[in-house]
């Protein structure tokens, strides 16, 4: 993935990332082509068991009749997990007002997480890993459903119909493009035209990641422009 150095995040920011995101893509090479599936992940970080590695773990399920899990991965496994994403508009830019130089650009959080894939058809690991994804998307609500709300042969039943899949972490890249390259003055513009259209996860992600750093000065945005013209002074 091309990553910038002002879109790199740290190791915390990523795996904050992979602990909280929501559904992602398991995408994998077979003999057949590649293969890809949106399915709901947990994470163990590193330190939480002792196979985590370096990287961590993530765990997810697939139905049994997706063909992706019987088909053995050529190399590494690709999760793409996403975080907040939104369309950003020049006329939220205070140096749209000062040279109009500027074009629309599209702020998004991501992470490519690639490792060894492992396959568990078995219902006692896949019932432990539904357990653990209900648990946490059921967490906060008022009315909150249990795995054991439901009859116990109709759970058996759901758990025979799906396989679990495993993906033991190698690398991890990431990308937090929040406007870094932008002046304190077009991210605060930025943040309020995201406000004002309810985009309150990429306003805040946007928030979070300028408290994080040091902004960008107005003079070094505008040279960032890709149509200013460069100096023809002659160089010292």
């Amino acid at each position: 993935m091309y990553v910038p150095a002002h879109f790199k995040p740290d190791d915390a920011q990523v795996r904050e990332l992979l602990a909280n995101h929501g559904a992602a893509d398991l995408i994998t090479v077979t003999a057949r082509g590649m293969l890809a599936t949106m399915l709901p992940f947990v994470y163990d970080p590193p330190g939480s068991r002792p196979d985590a590695g370096e990287h961590g773990v993530l765990l997810g399920h697939v139905a049994r009749n997706n063909d992706q899990w019987r088909e053995p991965a050529l190399g590494e496994a690709l999760v793409i997990v996403r975080g907040p994403d939104a369309y950003i508009s020049p006329t939220w830019y205070a140096t749209t007002r000062e040279h109009g130089r500027v074009v629309p650009t599209w702020n998004y959080v991501t992470a490519h997480v690639y490792g060894h894939l492992v396959i568990h058809d078995d219902p006692v690991w896949v019932e432990a890993l539904v357990r653990r994804l209900t648990d946490r998307h059921e967490a906060g609500w008022p009315d909150h459903w249990s795995v054991d709300d439901a009859p116990a042969a109709y759970i058996a039943g759901q758990l025979r119909a799906i396989v679990g899949a495993e993906l033991f972490i190698s690398r991890l890249e990431g990308k937090f493009k929040l406007s870094q390259n932008r002046s304190a003055q077009d991210v605060d513009g930025a943040i309020a035209g995201l406000d004002s259209r309810e985009e309150t996860a990429m306003a805040e992600a946007m928030r979070t990641q300028h408290a994080r750093a040091p902004q960008v000065p107005a003079s070094i945005s505008r040279a960032s422009d890709p149509t200013r013209r460069p100096s023809r002074r002659p160089a010292k």
